[in-house]
């Protein structure tokens, strides 16, 4: 017992890694946590293209794409195609998922922060095996975002496997950004892209 003592007192620091370690691997709040601090570096943003004056014959990095459809818990129907005229925003996450949990928060946060505004849709996609596992999480984090489920397959324009993945459409229905990985999207540099769309 004594030569255990002597080795946790020398190797305290490797047991406390290990205890962290063990914690992340199995605690899906905990990876989210430490990826939300990773997140909040700004590292992993993702940007808006810039809408470019060239003509339409020109090569253009923006991409039309086809329509998607979602419903809702009541069954009503939402077609991305009958969103012209608006910004939208679209994620595609799972409540398993630790980078979705990370990234969470902040789309919570730009929710909140344009929620009133008629000219931006947001589009949250549960992913989940089992529906209800996703609206136990939002009601569990306590987040109001709207819960929606694909009505059909997705376009790989919009979602090609990795979880999360965010889509942004501009008013024409081209996608502007398309981002696989968590990002931070409360920060204002963001704000001020989807300002931008907004305005053109």
């Amino acid at each position: 017992m004594n030569i255990f003592k002597i080795w946790l007192r020398r190797n305290w620091s490797t047991v406390l890694l290990g205890i962290i370690f063990i914690v992340l691997l199995v605690s899906p709040d905990a990876k989210a946590w430490l990826m939300r601090q990773i997140i909040s570096t700004g590292l992993l943003n993702s940007k808006i293209e810039k809408k470019t004056t060239e003509k339409p014959s020109n090569k253009s990095t923006a991409v039309s794409v086809q329509n998607f459809s979602v419903r809702n818990d009541k069954g009503k129907i939402i077609n991305t195609s009958d969103l012209k005229g608006k910004v939208v925003f679209i994620n595609f996450w799972a409540s398993w998922c630790p980078p979705c949990r990370a990234e969470f928060p902040s789309i919570q946060k730009f929710y909140e922060q344009y929620k009133e505004n008629e000219g931006l849709v947001f589009i949250t996609v549960n992913l989940d095996e089992e529906v209800d596992a996703g609206k136990i999480y939002l009601e569990k984090e306590q987040f109001s975002v709207p819960f929606l489920v694909p009505n059909g397959n997705i376009p790989n324009e919009y979602f090609r496997g990795s979880l999360p993945t965010t889509v942004v459409l501009d008013k024409a229905g081209k996608i502007r950004m398309h981002h696989a990985g968590m990002a931070d999207y409360s920060k204002d540099s963001f704000y001020e892209e989807i300002n931008q769309l907004l305005n053109e």
